[in-house]
């Protein structure tokens, strides 16, 4: 087994003797790399970003994005990473750094660097470019949050800026050309990435194979499992907790599967939650109205389905849209598999039915999709934010009538919920006329007061999620 290293602006840098729980960021500023910046410690600010080699769609390797202050370095062995230093110097800038730097999109310059590396990844994104998206069906006006060159702002979704506004920061994004010819980081999108590869440590392993890591866990149950550690990295920054064993499973590819079949789609616990989204390309219509939600660009470049579900969190964004799309999950064992629906899969708060040595393989979706799914989320912000309350509909509407409701709920609970009263008091009758069954769902759950949201006002937005996909809904067919 090779020793732990990772390419880091192109030169190769050993890992050896390095602890499970340094982050990438800390590693890379123990090593002069200053750049990446620690401002929140729990990937909610992009100062920290940088990018890093992962498999593409339509090109075999993308830059992608990534919150250095969550991951593990030891998680990137074998790896490519560029941070703002490896994008250009003083005397020769990037595209990026050049256009930041001439619009005024840098003042104090604390979260420049992270800027600029999500702004990179977007810059390389393939098939960006062409005439924007509009905002609303039927309109002729693009969106405002795409610029003439094709460049999607919510690639920036994960960077907060504090002093100098997002208006210069935004006209730098959308002066953008395509690279260049000669540009080596586009070139190297040509190239697949680096194959993955077994790490063994004292205290973090990645192993070879499903079966050696189920082998693992089993004789270790003291061992945290990670994918994106989008949440684990929480925990160790946050409140100083120490695993004495983490088991990376991110790169296993009997956990990155998808697959759409005319009866199921299946989709690996290891894909992100942006590979989902483009992988898919529209096969499962209510997640591509729930994952745009989820965070932000950067969390979701490494969040995974299986993470998500994994951690019994009742306020977790995927939950309810799954809920709603009658999915059931496939859990692994040494022992063999067994499939469990999603409605039976939380036992209580962050309590599952998955048993110790127990790994989610993959998320089932039945087939067809439902013919009418919405999505809502209350948070205090519109992206980038842990949601008071998720709503996710799947109906099926025949002849104006409702014929089949699945609705997930987030938040309003110990657990996810299905609102199994409020779809009774929806079959059967015409679709539009809800305000009986936006009663219901107004008293669905058992919503807490806490300092998101007072139990008064989920039992409000509970009721109000069901009439405006209702109107919503209905204004649509009119048209």
């Amino acid at each position: 087994m090779q020793s732990p290293s990772v390419t880091v602006n192109g030169q190769a840098a050993p890992l050896d003797g390095v602890p499970a729980h340094t982050t990438a960021l800390d590693w890379l500023r123990g090593r002069g790399l200053v750049g990446a910046k620690e401002g929140c410690a729990e990937g909610e600010c992009g100062a920290c970003s940088v990018l890093v080699a992962r498999p593409g769609t339509t090109t075999p390797t993308r830059w992608t994005a990534l919150n250095a202050c969550l991951v593990p370095v030891l998680a990137l062995d074998g790896q490519e990473v560029v941070t703002a230093e490896g994008l250009g110097t003083p005397a020769d800038l990037h595209p990026v750094q050049r256009e930041m730097a001439v619009r005024g999109g840098s003042q104090c310059g604390y979260c420049t660097p992270g800027f600029v590396c999500s702004m990179a990844a977007e810059f390389y994104r393939p098939g960006r470019g062409g005439a924007a998206p509009v905002d609303v069906v039927g309109s002729t006006e693009p969106s405002h949050e795409h610029g003439p060159n094709g460049f999607d702002l919510h690639a920036l979704s994960g960077n907060l800026c504090r002093c100098t506004g997002y208006r210069p920061i935004r006209d730098a994004a959308y002066a953008l050309d395509a690279p260049d010819d000669g540009d080596p980081l586009a070139a190297r999108q040509q190239q697949p990435v680096p194959a993955a590869r077994a790490t063994r440590t004292p205290a973090f392993e990645r192993p070879a194979d499903l079966a050696a890591a189920l082998q693992l866990i089993g004789e270790r149950p003291d061992a945290v499992v990670v994918a994106g550690s989008t949440d684990w990295g929480v925990e160790v920054n946050l409140r100083g907790v120490r695993a004495p064993l983490v088991v990376a499973i991110d790169r296993l590819p009997e956990l990155r599967g998808l697959t759409v079949g005319a009866d199921v789609v299946e989709i690996g616990a290891a894909v992100t939650l942006s590979e989902i989204a483009l992988r898919l390309d529209g096969a499962v219509p209510l997640l591509d109205l729930l994952l745009p939600q989820f965070a932000s660009v950067l969390i979701r470049n490494g969040a995974t389905l299986g993470g998500n579900l994994g951690t019994g969190s009742p306020i977790g964004d995927t939950a309810p849209g799954l809920l709603a799309l009658g999915a059931s999950l496939v859990l692994v064992s040494a022992g063999g598999e067994r499939e469990v629906p999603l409605a039976d899969y939380f036992t209580g708060y962050r309590r599952s039915v998955r048993t110790a040595g127990e790994l989610i393989r993959a998320v089932r979706i039945p087939q067809p999709q439902p013919g009418l799914v919405g999505f809502t989320k209350i948070a205090k912000r519109r992206f980038d934010d842990i949601s008071s309350v998720a709503v996710a509909f799947g109906l099926d509407v025949v002849d104006g009538v409702v014929a089949g409701a699945r609705i997930g709920l987030g938040g309003v609970a110990a657990t996810p919920i299905r609102a199994l009263a409020t779809e009774e008091a929806l079959v059967g009758r015409p679709w539009g006329d809800v305000a009986a069954a936006a009663d219901v769902l107004g008293a669905e759950g058992t919503p807490l007061d806490d300092h998101r949201a007072s139990a008064a006002y989920r039992a409000a937005m509970l009721r109000q999620a069901l009439l405006k996909f209702a109107t919503e809904n209905t204004l649509e067919a009119a048209r």
